[in-house]
């Protein structure tokens, strides 16, 4: 299982939200190139990387932090946040982007996320932000009537590497993984899933550990690792155990 450390970008800097609030943004690294190649010297092997302003704005916003991300570290990154046209997914995976994340796009235009995922096998992921069990686009300042699993069941035959499912109640709070949704919605697909909202601890890797086998490949993890709530060597360890 893979443990993503997140880089959230908000103005060109690495912040944690609570809940998906922009007004309510902690600042721990003003400097995301430096914040990278922490993470890479702690022994992670992949960054998933947002780009909050651009989530609300559905465009590029914070393109050039991105940008030196990238440059200061050889990992893999993951990429999600107003990624809504095929030009901007072709462009990122040209900069070295890894994984291109579409979330708003899956529930507003899931043509292109089926076109990039026939362009890009195995580098688009779909990401699914639910509050109340439902899904949230446009930076989360959206709701929806689709349930997540709803969502999700569209794409299973589109070759999506991984679908990314976000309790946004939990994110930033430090309330722990609502591990029993996560495992609920990994069973009944057949895409991997990645788990993020919420991490508080070790404890709350291994309960995540021990429900795997119903089809989850990560977790994503940001203020607990900031905050220093958890140490990496022990998140790491217990995630490869």
């Amino acid at each position: 299982m893979i443990l993503f450390p997140a880089i959230d970008l908000k103005d060109g800097q690495c912040v944690r939200l609570l809940r998906g609030d922009m007004n309510r943004a902690t600042l721990f690294n003003d400097d995301p190139a430096d914040q990278a190649r922490a993470f890479r010297d702690q022994g992670f092997q992949w960054i998933h990387v947002v780009d909050l302003n651009g989530a609300v704005e559905g465009r590029a916003v914070n393109a050039d932090a991105v940008g030196l991300v990238l440059e200061a570290v050889d990992l893999p990154v993951q990429l999600g946040g107003g990624i809504r046209s095929m030009a901007a997914v072709e462009g990122w995976i040209q900069r070295g982007v890894a994984r291109v994340v579409l979330g708003t796009a899956a529930v507003r235009d899931p043509g292109l996320v089926r076109s990039a995922c026939a362009a890009f096998p195995g580098r688009i992921a779909v990401g699914i932000d639910a509050r109340g069990g439902r899904v949230a686009v446009e930076g989360w300042a959206q709701a929806s009537e689709l349930s997540a699993l709803d969502l999700a069941r569209r794409f299973e035959d589109a070759g999506a590497a991984a679908v990314i499912y976000t309790d946004i109640d939990r994110d930033g709070a430090l309330s722990g993984l609502n591990v029993d949704a996560t495992a609920e919605l990994a069973a009944a697909l057949q895409t991997p899933v990645i788990a993020s909202g919420g991490v508080a601890s070790l404890d709350d890797l291994r309960a995540l550990k021990r429900v795997a086998a119903s089809g989850i490949a990560g977790v994503i993890s940001g203020r607990a690792l900031y905050d220093g709530r958890i140490d990496p060597a022990a998140a790491l360890a217990v995630l490869a155990a």
